[in-house]
């Protein structure tokens, strides 16, 4: 028990077990200014020096191998990974069937442009984040269909994605079942939907002030668009919704990505295979007209299998391995007990209403940038800093629960090498119109959008004693 609880020591301190993330990020300018590269695949050296380098500063060396496997191997780290695997074979059935394909035709066939195609994969993607609590999941099927019809519209590829990522953090930050909500409410020990309705007057003007960005951008760079008679597609193809709604219900009944991308990707493959839209052996064959890839070396055969099941996992295998990568460092930092040494740091700077809330603003954002996951930082401020305090300063607790789950949806869903965005990157990857980091940060529009809502109210004191009668007579009671 004592090992489990002792701190990883480094020489120069506690702020040491900051090193892995200053490397990181060091290494993440140099790439981008000096190799112009950021992708998921360039990623990989900055996150694998970020472990090597501060291994010569810990005092324990097989404490600090420890942490960094104790680190890859937690909950935390494989339930992302099992889920891109399982989303990335999804997305790549819907793409081999043709959907996108169909979605901008009937789009054309409508008249919908660009711009107005953009604001709608805005609204489709944070309704379902919004139903389904997923961020991952609404990421997975947007940039598996919204985002290639978008690009065969004319719409500008790096805001088409961050639109996407856009209404995952808006359904992330305003869901009931989100982990984000269910943590921020339960540790500030108030009520899920009394949280949500407090909750719902921010989201609706960020997700506003991300539509006003998102038509204005779009006119501006929309590029050129085919007639409608390219856009010739196969009708059969919009069959494959019957798959995608099914596993979007699944998804929003369940909560579980797992479940959902499992049925899906056996209905998409047998919606797919009965109306012609790919054969069957397109499952584990490079060339759909023979059986299999056989190539003869000396004595051996040697089989060379592709197919959507191979490339949806083999698309997923860098984003994977970066995760794995910085669960690492967050490990590292957390056994270092850096985090704690930061939230002591910031709760002294908090003397006023305004001031605790920029601190507990501040706490969130750090955290959940440096550890690219909003929950876990949600736990960590909660009820050890944000509820003491609200309490000292007289803020409510639904605004505490509030300003937590609002700032942990910002920068956790634009900055590099946060799960979202090379999350996205991988799917991106995947498509006609690759994508780096660098180009979709700026179009994150809701991550920025709720940044300033949340410091205009916190100036102005909007919301900061929402719900205190509730508080008062449940408490007379």
């Amino acid at each position: 028990m004592e090992k489990e609880t002792k701190r990883l020591e480094f020489y120069g301190g506690v702020w040491m077990s900051f090193l892995p993330f200053i490397v990181f990020l060091a290494l993440i300018i140099l790439t981008t200014f000096h190799w112009a590269s950021i992708s998921d695949g360039a990623l990989w050296v900055p996150a694998f020096s970020a472990l090597i380098i501060p291994f010569f500063f810990a005092k324990s060396k097989k404490q600090y191998a420890e942490a960094v496997i104790e680190g890859m191997a937690s909950k935390e780290a494989i339930i992302p990974v099992v889920c891109w695997i399982f989303a990335g074979v999804f997305s790549r059935i819907l793409r081999m069937s043709g959907l996108a394909s169909g979605v901008a035709g009937v789009a054309a066939g409508m008249g919908v442009n660009s711009t107005l195609f953009t604001v709608i994969t805005f609204l489709a993607s944070a309704v379902f984040a919004t139903a389904s609590g997923t961020g991952f999941g609404t990421i997975a099927a947007g940039m598996g269909v919204l985002y290639p019809a978008g690009v065969a519209l004319g719409g500008n590829p790096a805001l088409l994605a961050g639109t996407i990522i856009s209404g995952a953090a808006f359904g992330d930050n305003l869901a009931p079942v989100s982990d984000t909500t269910i943590c921020s409410a339960t540790s500030q020990g108030v009520d899920v939907p009394g949280v949500v309705r407090s909750r719902l007057k921010y989201a609706l003007v960020a997700g506003a002030i991300t539509i006003v960005g998102i038509v204005i951008y779009g006119m501006m760079t929309a590029g050129e668009a085919g007639t409608v008679e390219s856009y010739a597609y196969d009708p059969k193809t919009l069959m494959m919704f019957i798959p995608v709604i099914i596993t979007i219900y699944i998804a929003i009944k369940t909560g579980d990505i797992i479940i959902a991308t499992t049925i899906g990707s056996l209905l998409g493959i047998i919606t797919a295979c009965a109306f012609g839209l790919f054969d069957f052996v397109q499952i584990d064959a490079v060339d759909p007209s023979v059986p299999a890839v056989i190539s003869v070396h000396g004595e051996g055969l040697d089989r060379t299998v592709d197919g959507v099941i191979y490339t949806g996992i083999a698309s997923m295998l860098q984003v994977c391995i970066l995760a794995l990568l910085l669960f690492g460092s967050i490990s590292i930092m957390r056994k270092g007990q850096g985090d704690i040494q930061l939230l002591n740091a910031l709760g002294k700077v908090a003397k006023t209403p305004f001031s605790a809330e920029l601190t507990i603003s501040l706490m969130v954002i750090v955290l959940s940038a440096l550890m690219g996951l909003n929950a876990p930082a949600i736990l960590a401020v909660g009820a050890s800093f944000a509820k003491p305090l609200a309490k000292q300063h007289g803020i409510s607790p639904y605004r505490a629960a509030n300003l937590m789950d609002a700032q942990s949806n910002t920068l956790v869903y634009c900055l590099p090498w946060t799960p979202a965005m090379i999350y996205t990157l991988g799917f991106a990857a995947d498509s006609s119109a690759p994508l780096t980091a660098v180009q979709i940060m700026p179009f994150v529009f809701y991550s920025f959008a709720m940044l300033a809502v949340m410091f205009i109210s916190m100036v102005f004191g909007i919301g900061r004693y929402d719900f205190m009668d509730k508080l008062k007579e449940q408490k007379a009671a």
